[in-house]
C-alpha cells in the first residue's frame, strides 16, 4: 500500500497521479516547484526500481517538464532526486526564472516557503488541466 511521506505530505498539495508517480506541488509560491513520487513501497533509490518502473519515471519527468517550461515560461528547469531529509524516492521538477527570487542560486534554504493561496492553487491547478491530458489523473482538490 503505497503511503506518502509525513513531510511530503506536510510541504505539499496533491495534484494527480501519472502511470507510476503522484505529482505533487510544493506549498512554496516562491517557485512552481513540482514533486514526483513513485507510488512503491519502500524506494529511497531511483536504482531501486526495476528497469521499467526506472524508464516509466523517466518519462513521466520528462513530460512534466516540457509541459512546465512551455505553461509556465521557465527560463531553467531544476530536476533532481535529493532524498537527504526525506528518504522516500521523489523527484523535484522546479520551474526557474531569472526574476525568481532565488535567481540564479539553488532554492533549498535560500528564503522561507511562502504558502500558496487557495485561489493561486487553483489557477495552477487549471492550467495543468490545459496540458495534462494524456495518462494523467487529477485529484480532487
Amino acid at each position: 500500500m503505497f503511503a506518502l511521506d509525513p513531510r511530503l505530505q506536510q510541504d505539499t498539495l496533491p495534484i494527480g497521479d501519472f502511470p507510476l508517480s503522484r505529482l505533487l506541488l510544493s506549498n512554496d509560491s516562491n517557485y512552481p516547484w513540482f514533486i514526483l513520487v513513485p507510488r512503491r513501497d519502500d524506494i529511497s533509490e531511483i536504482f531501486q526500481l526495476d528497469v521499467a518502473d526506472q524508464q516509466q519515471l523517466w518519462q513521466e519527468t520528462t513530460t512534466l517538464a516540457e509541459t512546465l517550461k512551455d505553461s509556465f515560461g521557465a527560463d531553467k528547469l531544476n530536476i533532481a532526486a535529493l532524498g537527504n531529509v526525506v528518504s522516500q524516492l521523489h523527484m523535484h521538477v522546479i520551474v526557474r526564472k531569472r526574476e525568481d527570487a532565488a535567481w540564479p542560486a539553488p532554492v533549498w534554504g535560500k528564503h522561507p516557503a511562502k504558502p500558496y493561496t487557495a485561489e493561486q492553487v487553483a489557477v495552477i491547478r487549471e492550467r495543468l488541466h490545459l496540458v495534462l491530458t494524456e495518462d494523467f489523473t487529477f485529484l480532487e482538490g
